[in-house]
C-alpha cells in the first residue's frame, strides 16, 4: 500500500482520500490480504477521541481514517488552508459505491452490527451482493463472532457498532481474525439496508443531512449535534490559535 498524506486534527491522522482512491486502497487490501483497519473522523467521533486516551490509542493504531461529512472538511480548511483536504468525503455517499464496488469484483463481505432486522434487510435488497455472514450488534459473543468470521474468511468485515464501542473492539480483536479489510461504519451500516435517514440530495450537497436527522429524531440527536456540533467549532478555533 502506497503511503497516504494525511492532515492531523486533535492528533488524529486523517487521510486525504477520496472516493476513487477509498475504492482502489479498500481493493488493493483485499488483493494484498492487508489485514487493513479502516475507521471514520467526523465531528462526533473527534468530539469523543479529544478526551478519550484509550479511544485516541486505538484510532492512532489504523493505518487509515478516512473524513466523513461537512464538518472535518471545512476544519481542515479551517486548519489547514488550501493543504487541507482536497475532497469532501461522505461515509453514507461512500458506502453506496461500495457495495456496487464488491458486487463488481464478487468481495464477500460479513456484517456485524445493529439488528437483525437490518442485517435481514441488506440480504434481501441485494441478493447479488455476496454475504458471507450477519451477526447483530446488540447480544453477542466476541469469541463466537470471531470463531465465526475466521470460519467464513470474509474479504471485507463491516462494523457497526457506533463509536467508540466498534473501534475498541477492532482494536482488540484485529490480531485474532482473518480478513482483507476491517471497515468501521457506525449508524452508517444503515445504508447497506436503504434504511438510514438522509434527506433529498440539495440538502445532502449543502452539507445540512445532520439537520434532517435532529428534525426527525431531535431526542436521539440533540446530545450530538445540538451540543456536539458548537463544541467541535469551538475545539478547531482553539486548535487553530493553540497551533
Amino acid at each position: 500500500m502506497n503511503k497516504i498524506k494525511t492532515i492531523k486534527i486533535f492528533d488524529v491522522n486523517i487521510s486525504k482520500i477520496d472516493n476513487e482512491s477509498f475504492l482502489r486502497l479498500i481493493n488493493e487490501g483485499i488483493a494484498g490480504k492487508s489485514k487493513l483497519c479502516i475507521a471514520y473522523a467526523n465531528a462526533d467521533s473527534l468530539n469523543k477521541i479529544y478526551d478519550n486516551n484509550e479511544l485516541r490509542k486505538a484510532y492512532s493504531s489504523f493505518p487509515v481514517i478516512h473524513p466523513d461529512g461537512i464538518g472535518v472538511y471545512l476544519a481542515s480548511k479551517f486548519l489547514y488552508g488550501d493543504k487541507g483536504l482536497e475532497s469532501r468525503l461522505t461515509g453514507s455517499d461512500f458506502y453506496e459505491l461500495l457495495i456496487k464496488n464488491s458486487i463488481l469484483h464478487n468481495h464477500s463481505i460479513y456484517f456485524f452490527g445493529h439488528t437483525e432486522e437490518i442485517l435481514n434487510e441488506i440480504a434481501n435488497i441485494h441478493p447479488e451482493l455476496k454475504i458471507a455472514g450477519l451477526q447483530e450488534g446488540y447480544n453477542f459473543s466476541s469469541e463466537i463472532v470471531i470463531s465465526d468470521i475466521n470460519r467464513l474468511n470474509p474479504d471485507i468485515i463491516i462494523i457497526g457498532l457506533s463509536c467508540p464501542v466498534q473501534e475498541k473492539w477492532m482494536f482488540q480483536n484485529r490480531d485474532k481474525i482473518n480478513f482483507g479489510i476491517m471497515l468501521a461504519v457506525g449508524d452508517g451500516i444503515k445504508v447497506f439496508a436503504n434504511k438510514k435517514i438522509r434527506g433529498p440530495l440539495f440538502i445532502r450537497r449543502s452539507g445540512f443531512e445532520w439537520l434532517v436527522r435532529f428534525i426527525l429524531d431531535p431526542v436521539s440527536n440533540f446530545k450530538k449535534y445540538i451540543i456536539g456540533n458548537p463544541l467541535f467549532v469551538f475545539r478547531i478555533i482553539r486548535e487553530k490559535f493553540k497551533s
